[in-house]
């Protein structure tokens, strides 16, 4: 667990949204090991974690350079995740939104080209409480054990 900390406290945040660890949250070096890899070169970026006063929940909007237009993203993520049971890729100009998450393992992902800033614009949504640690850790033990990815994930255990 974690410490209870007066700024993370409901009272304190409530009706709020702030940023926090701003250039130093501990998840940077592990994102971009995994985007570095993906790459095959170095990948540096920029991470501003947000809090907002709800329960469970976490969306996050990604910006890239693209180097290129890209018309078909919708079906460039499509493909890579096509075999991946607990990712759903929105439909073109649709986006995620943490609320159809809420009690389930998937990661729901939505992006765009802007063609003006030349940007690609990625947005994806979690519940965290599942999806998070404990979500993740019972995906990998089904893995490690040989039992079906997805044993124990299916169901809806909603606290709160």
């Amino acid at each position: 667990g974690r410490a209870a900390q007066t700024g993370a406290l409901y009272c304190e945040v409530a009706d709020g949204f702030k940023a926090y660890k701003v250039g130093e949250h501990r998840h940077t070096p592990e994102i971009e090991q995994e985007l570095g890899g993906l790459c095959g070169k170095p990948v540096t970026v920029s991470f501003t974690p947000h809090l907002v006063p709800m329960s469970r929940g976490i969306l996050s909007t990604i910006y890239a350079h693209a180097g290129k237009s890209f018309s078909a993203l919708t079906e460039l993520y499509q493909d890579f995740y096509r075999d991946e049971e607990f990712v759903r890729v929105c439909p073109a100009g649709q986006y995620p939104a943490t609320q159809y998450l809420r009690g389930s393992n998937y990661c729901d992902i939505g992006a765009k080209f802007d063609p003006r800033t030349g940007r690609v614009i990625i947005l994806s949504a979690i519940d965290n409480v599942v999806k998070g640690a404990s979500g993740q850790a019972v995906q990998n033990m089904n893995l490690m054990c040989g039992f079906p990815e997805n044993t124990g994930l299916r169901i809806v255990p909603l606290f709160p």
